[in-house]
């Protein structure tokens, strides 16, 4: 039986601390899903295309990865694909209730499907896409924090 894992969320924009769990993740199963959320109450500075497109560039060279959009419910969507489990990123302790209350409903929703956390390598643990936005509008260095393209991307869309 082929173990996929679904990795979801809005992805704005992909970071190295989700490249870091993505690659850690498929040493773990066969089928890693990357799935870019097109439905979300947060506001994106990247389109649903230009997100799902960044992740699909950045992630081209590991193997036994799918980058794809969805829309709808996660867990509709984790049953559609005959996933295993879905994976979420902790940073530190103020992300783990809202991911217990995240992990709980979904197990409501869909009892076959497991949730599991990974925490990211200690050099990517402060690493968020919120703070990748606010050093790139503000000017900074985000080099360190994100692919090259990410960053090109983001100078295009916070031109100095």
């Amino acid at each position: 039986m082929k173990r996929i894992i679904i990795y979801p969320g809005t992805f704005d924009p992909i970071t190295l601390g989700h490249m870091d769990l993505v690659k850690r993740a498929t040493r773990l199963f066969d089928t890693v899903i990357l799935a870019v959320a097109g439905d979300s109450s947060k506001k994106s500075l990247f389109t649903y295309q230009e997100r799902i497109d960044l992740c699909t560039e950045v992630l081209s060279d590991i193997d036994g990865l799918v980058v794809t959009g969805f829309r709808g419910l996660l867990a509709n969507y984790a049953q559609q694909q005959n996933a295993c489990a879905l994976l979420r990123g902790l940073r530190a302790v103020s992300d783990f209730e809202f991911e217990f209350q995240l992990a709980n409903m979904n197990r409501r929703l869909a009892p076959e499907i497991e949730s599991l956390f990974l925490t990211p390598s200690e050099q990517y643990a402060f690493i968020s896409s919120s703070l990748v936005k606010e050093v790139a509008s503000l000017g900074g260095n985000i080099t360190e924090f994100v692919h090259p393209l990410v960053a090109k991307a983001l100078q295009d869309k916070y031109p100095s």
